[in-house]
């Protein structure tokens, strides 16, 4: 392809159609890639963290991120840093898994901050079953353990549990 002509989608904005691995990085075109996750679906709650899960159990990250992406950009005002919250602890991990241990600790503690005034600016949001508290938690110890000692990550075995058990 030429740096002239850009893959466009259905409402003409530019879009790279070039085949993605489970981390989102960019393939070769004609190489057998990740399906993407469809953008702007609207789902509910539930159906975003199950999804989410899903993806991240299967050492996907970045898809968990656009899922929750959708999340923030379709659902209330009020929930927007909750949202953005999750979407930044998943894009941490894919950066970790890449292997950008700095970039991947900054965004899992951008993550932990947001879900944490998320938390403190209305009590109710654990009416999901989200463990924030735990997942505030295992994003700190991820970012203090690959700064500090340059662990690899698999993106699948460090994947967080979104709920709390029962939930």
């Amino acid at each position: 392809m030429n740096r002239t002509t850009r893959d466009r989608d259905e409402e003409g904005r530019a879009r790279n159609a070039r085949p993605r691995d489970g981390l989102g990085r960019p393939l070769p075109h004609g190489a057998e890639g990740v399906a993407r996750q469809p953008e702007g679906v609207v789902r509910t709650p539930d159906e975003t963290l199950r999804e989410a899960q899903r993806l991240l159990d299967a050492g996907m990250p970045f898809h968990a991120h656009e899922v929750f992406e959708d999340a923030w950009k379709s659902g209330p005002e009020a929930e927007r840093d909750l949202w953005q919250g999750l979407a930044q602890l998943a894009v941490g991990l894919t950066h970790a898994a890449r292997g950008n241990r700095e970039g991947g600790a900054r965004l899992l503690r951008r993550g932990a901050d947001r879900l944490t005034s998320a938390r403190e600016g209305t009590p109710d949001r654990s009416a999901y079953g989200i463990d924030v508290g735990g997942l505030v938690a295992w994003a700190r110890e991820l970012s203090d353990r690959i700064e500090g000692t340059g662990t690899e990550v698999d993106a699948a075995a460090e994947a967080p549990r979104l709920r709390r058990t029962g939930a």
